[in-house]
């Protein structure tokens, strides 16, 4: 597969439909910049991006791989493929990112108990005074490292996303 073929057929394609990487970014919910990349053949579209690419404009998958024009038209029983294999993909990363909402929300939450022992002494109603400081630290750290493990995931998630 030669990524600078592909590119250059992406950019005529974005072409013939008279849009600029801008639109066809918004379009597709990426950046500009990603856009360019494909063009410029240093990325590929992912797998879902492929297919509504190919969709959009009106081609098959294998020519935007191929980077040139088939006779043939995609067979039915490929689109299908790519599609379940898109739904999947979509499916993994929904999952994903309720594992991040998780983490913030731990994390928040452990924050949260903090700062309302801070102003209303709760958990020095429950525990001793002693033992309240130990715990208000533990639940800080915990809220912390929740949200640090959920910006970590977010941005590892992000990059991996621009390659």
């Amino acid at each position: 597969m030669d990524q600078q073929k592909t590119g250059t057929f992406l950019k005529e394609l974005r072409k013939e439909k008279g849009l600029t990487q801008e639109q066809l970014a918004e379009q597709f919910n990426v950046s500009n910049r990603t856009i360019s990349r494909w063009e410029n053949g240093n990325t590929m579209p992912d797998l879902s991006n492929l297919v509504e690419l190919a969709d959009f404009c009106r081609v098959d998958v294998r020519e935007i791989i191929d980077g040139e024009r088939k006779s043939e038209m995609m067979d039915k029983d490929l689109k299908e493929t790519l599609v379940k294999v898109t739904e999947y993909t979509d499916l993994k990363r929904e999952e994903k990112k309720k594992k991040l909402n998780h983490d913030f929300m731990l994390g928040g939450l452990c924050l949260l108990i903090v700062i309302c022992d801070r102003q209303f002494g709760n958990l020095s109603i429950i525990f001793k005074d002693y033992i309240s400081d130990l715990v208000r630290g533990a639940l800080c750290s915990l809220g912390l490292l929740f949200e640090f493990i959920g910006f970590y995931n977010n941005n590892h998630e992000v990059a991996l996303k621009k390659r």
